[in-house]
């Protein structure tokens, strides 16, 4: 290698060195500012409440108000709430990826007509908020007699299409080889889907699986309309006992937030190799 040469490489690798090191100090500034907010609320649920905002942005307070945790147990019943919250977000979750699944495999592998507009009919249904169908929705609950019931909290969102769309997207990318070796083994439609379609999904439905908790498990709106009993209610709503006339009780409501944010990053924890695989390998390729 002559001279000349090493002179043209050295100044790129430098390049790419400081790229690198811009890149990497850009990525803790940006993770930095998305911590703060936890590392603050952490801080928070230990102080005192007169002091919370007496001390700013401080993360530090005169002593350590371990008692936040335990009042924030037993000012709301706190472990009715979480029980409400867990299965409602859980059984809604499955729910999500069990309708995902069945309708993604139907509008990728089945042909019929109208299939593409009816598609994009429900894709459409995307970008409807959810106080558009709070009203309706909530007189078909109490046509039905579901009101203030885990089939009300449950059943009206477990019908997007966000889970269809991204599961459709990966089953697109998937060959047909697979079905049809099963199909020539004799396996019916359904056997196909279970033992050979869903172990190849792994991914995408941990996604929508995360994705579908996270949203039952911080519904307000929807709760606080359609639930009108504090033994159904669930943490949003169990959160919002803690304003009264005086005022809220800041100390306590951090603790019960600390607490209640430790199911949502633990799925997210556990899942992570799954939903890092289902964005990248094939969650929005296809066709």
């Amino acid at each position: 290698m002559t001279a000349e040469t090493t002179h043209l490489i050295t100044p790129k690798r430098s390049g790419l060195r400081a790229g690198q090191l811009i890149s990497r100090i850009l990525m803790c500034v940006t993770g930095a500012v998305f911590l703060f907010p936890f590392v603050w609320m952490l801080a928070t649920s230990l102080k005192p409440t007169n002091e919370v905002f007496a001390s700013g942005t401080s993360f530090f307070a005169s002593r350590l108000e371990w008692s936040n945790y335990t009042t924030a147990w037993t000012a709301i019943p706190f472990e009715r709430i979480l029980v409400n919250s867990i299965f409602v977000a859980f059984v809604g979750a499955l729910l999500t990826v069990t309708v995902s699944v069945l309708s993604a495999y139907a509008f990728s592998r089945f042909e019929f007509r109208g299939r593409a507009a009816l598609f994009g009919a429900f894709l459409a249904t995307m970008v409807l908020p959810q106080e558009v169908l709070i009203i309706p929705l909530y007189l078909m609950m109490q046509k039905l007699g579901m009101v203030n019931s885990y089939p009300a909290l449950i059943l009206p969102f477990a019908f997007g299409a966000f889970g269809t769309f991204l599961i459709r997207q990966f089953l697109l990318s998937l060959p047909p080889d697979y079905e049809e070796a099963a199909t020539l083994d004799g396996a019916s439609r359904l056997r196909t889907l279970v033992s050979v379609i869903v172990p190849l999904l792994r991914a995408p439905i941990a996604v929508v699986f995360v994705f579908a908790f996270i949203e039952y498990w911080g519904s307000f709106l929807w709760p606080l309309i359609v639930v009108n009993d504090a033994d159904m209610a669930t943490m949003p709503i169990g959160l919002q006992m803690f304003s009264g006339e005086r005022g809220t009780d800041w100390g306590p409501l951090m603790a019960a937030v600390t607490l209640v944010a430790i199911p949502s990053l633990l799925i997210v924890v556990l899942l992570q190799k799954q939903l890092q695989q289902g964005v990248s390998m094939g969650g929005f390729g296809g066709r």
